[in-house]
């Protein structure tokens, strides 16, 4: 097969018919009638923002959760599958991007502790080792089944997985970004596995944020878009530029021209990376940031975005480049080590990373400073109320009081609380990861107008986000990202979201 180009799949019934599916959690449709189909032998690429709705998909379709409403057909039979396990046993699994084996395990006990061969009514190893040997052989791994799972490649592990999914006899196979974690070489073995797969009738679909990849492997697009099913294209027939703009929804010619705040001067640069990344995490950035300046990040989810902030702030390390930060040299492979640097990260996803839901307004606020300055000097309560007050008021944060738990508060709320606690720490950088996403627009405009506030008075911003509108509307320079790798700069008058979105689309 020419894995550059996507071959056409010739019509047939459909393995799985997905008929006005639906889901929601707590009053919101993560699945509004959602229908499509999947044919026998194809590799079907999912595609979609956060929000879209793929993992709700998933997670319906293998019975991890119930369906609402619509129908399921798999080989033109009803299905409903109780739990993951249940949709093995009826040819449907699943591998994940956090490979769900046991590392402390053997290769041979991870791929057959759900079926373990006996002998006389006892486990036989031998009989457990050659079946092992049979699977690997499958997808094209020659290893010894003895050795522990985790002495061995991630690349190595991903293929393990899906030699287990297979084993349970599969005929469709959900990779749900396989390819996150692989170098080159590695996404290029994955892919020729799966086209092995293809080519035995095994249908495939294939989740990822990486574009490149979908047009090198996959045979039909379908995209989902806030909960809702927007169409299914033949790779081959769909111009890059049109895929993004179904799953954005909107295409170049409707996108705004207005363009981006005036740029700020560059020579007084406060932060630079030369040449930062991390094998198989996101490829060498140049990125520089100026006093009192807002560089956006712009891209699709996956493009690199969150990464890039993970690196900078120390949550994961690199492996190249140089960092500077107010004419420092810095080597930061510590959230505690960027703190002390005069770093300050919120990070995208607020709920899991952000809050502590159970503690107080009041107890999530200080958690940075007291980090800071350590927890054998505790900061005096006295002191504390003084720039919890300060902040709320500061903020406009809406609460009855500083003791209320943080996780009864709306969204935006908890968001200001977690602008608050880094703006305690009187960082030099502030990094904000999606800093308007699931808020209400009253709390998006004031973070907006706080953004600007922080820079007017000198602090750097460097802001991740997918909404294209409010980067146009803050950044004096948007650095876009492409499949983990910065491809382009916008700066000043240059930014608009029809030149963000062609260079995403390039």
């Amino acid at each position: 097969m020419n894995m550059n180009v996507a071959t056409a799949v010739d019509e047939a019934p459909p393995l799985l018919s997905i008929q006005n599916l639906s889901k929601g959690f707590a009053g919101v449709r993560a699945l509004d009638d959602v229908s499509f189909s999947i044919r026998k032998g194809e590799i079907h690429a999912l595609l979609g923002e956060n929000g879209a709705g793929k993992s709700t998909f998933i997670k319906v379709l293998t019975g991890v959760y119930s369906r609402d409403a619509g129908q399921i057909l798999f080989e033109g039979e009803a299905f409903h599958a109780n739990n993951s396990g249940h949709a093995q046993s009826l040819g449907v699994s699943t591998v994940y991007q956090e490979v769900n084996l046991i590392p402390t395990m053997t290769v041979t006990e991870n791929l057959t502790l759900l079926n373990q061969p006996r002998r006389f009514g006892l486990i036989s190893p031998r009989k457990a080792e050659q079946r092992a040997r049979e699977m690997l052989e499958r997808v094209g791994l020659n290893i010894d089944p003895s050795e522990q799972l985790d002495h061995f490649s991630i690349a190595v592990q991903q293929l393990i997985a899906i030699a287990r999914a297979l084993g349970t006899k599969a005929k469709l196979l959900i990779l749900d970004e396989p390819t996150a974690s692989l170098d080159a070489d590695e996404v290029s073995r994955l892919f020729e596995l799966m086209t092995e797969l293809k080519a035995q009738g095994i249908s495939i679909i294939f989740v990822t944020h990486f574009l490149d990849q979908v047009y090198r492997i996959s045979d039909r697009i379908t995209v989902l878009r806030n909960g809702q099913y927007v169409d299914t294209y033949n790779t081959a027939e769909l111009p890059q530029s049109e895929l993004i703009r179904a799953m954005v929804g909107k295409s170049l010619d409707e996108l705004s021209k207005d363009t981006g705040a005036e740029s700020r001067a560059v020579q007084d640069t406060l932060f630079a990376i030369d040449q930062y990344g991390k094998q198989r995490c996101l490829e060498p950035v140049d990125l520089t940031v100026a006093r009192g300046e807002i560089v956006g990040l712009a891209g699709m989810l996956g493009s690199g975005r969150t990464e890039l902030c993970n690196l900078i702030f120390g949550v994961d390390s690199v492996d190249s480049g140089e960092m500077t930060l107010a004419g420092q040299s810095q080597s930061i492979r510590s959230p505690k080590q960027a703190i002390d640097a005069g770093m300050a990260y919120c990070p995208e996803d607020r709920k899991v990373d952000g809050i502590v839901a159970e503690l107080s307004v009041r107890e999530n606020m200080i958690l940075a400073l007291q980090a800071k300055r350590g927890w054998l000097r505790p900061i005096p309560m006295a002191e504390q109320k003084a720039m919890v007050e300060e902040m709320i008021d500061r903020l406009s944060i809406k609460t009855p009081n500083m003791n209320k738990p943080i996780g009864e508060l709306s969204g935006g709320n908890q968001q200001k609380v977690i602008l608050a606690r880094w703006l305690l720490t009187h960082p030099q950088l502030l990094l904000l990861d999606e800093p308007t996403r699931g808020i209400d627009v009253g709390a998006h405009h004031d973070i907006i107008e706080i953004m600007n506030e922080l820079c007017e008075q000198g602090m750097s911003l460097l802001v991740a986000s997918s909404e294209l509108e409010e980067l146009v509307v803050f950044a004096h320079r948007v650095a876009i990202m492409k499949d983990r790798r910065k491809v382009k700069e916008l700066t000043g008058s240059e930014i608009s979201q029809q030149s963000i979105v062609a260079a995403i689309a390039q």
